[in-house]
């Protein structure tokens, strides 16, 4: 049975690293939900988050695939209740006069903020799980949403224990 699976790979930071994995996943016929990359704590390590939804076996075939990339340091796949993982949210609302003050209000109900503001439209930040950010699409949509923009999750594994050692 097919599953959402969350993969953090720490890498060299290479140019074409991401088009190299992308080509992997192409090659193979794997599908990624989504896929983000950023720095660390180490300089000239990056690391990228993938989730993927595939049985038991893709995810360990996904795995050794990622770990044969020359500039891969590290695989590592999450326990999804062992995770803190988050995506970012953009949405311009549609807000005049007459219910600006409605759009603001739902937004703090998430947590949400107001990052700008135009004669009749709001544009609202929010970040959070999948869930939530669905959520908040839903409790805009009667004001009508004109435009939107959903980041990856960015994801990071709760406790003490770093994927990678630091260096100090």
């Amino acid at each position: 049975m097919a599953e959402i699976q969350t993969l953090s790979v720490l890498c060299e930071d290479v140019d074409g690293i991401i088009s190299r994995i992308s080509g992997m996943f192409t090659r193979r016929a794997f599908n990624i939900i989504s896929i983000s990359s950023g720095r660390t704590e180490v300089e000239g390590v990056n690391r990228i988050t993938i989730v993927v939804e595939a049985e038991e076996k893709t995810i360990e075939q996904i795995t050794k695939q990622l770990n044969k990339l020359i500039p891969v340091i590290k695989v590592s796949r999450h326990d999804p209740e062992a995770i803190v993982s988050r995506g970012l949210l953009l949405v311009k609302v549609s807000a005049d006069n007459s219910n600006r003050t409605q759009v603001v209000e739902s937004a703090k109900l998430f947590r949400a903020h107001v990052v700008d503001v135009g004669p009749d439209s709001l544009i609202i930040e929010c970040t959070g799980t999948p869930s939530k950010l669905q959520a908040l699409l839903d409790v805009m949509e009667p004001f009508g949403i004109r435009e939107l923009v959903e980041s990856s999750l960015t994801a990071i594994s709760r406790g003490p224990k770093a994927m990678y050692p630091t260096r100090f």
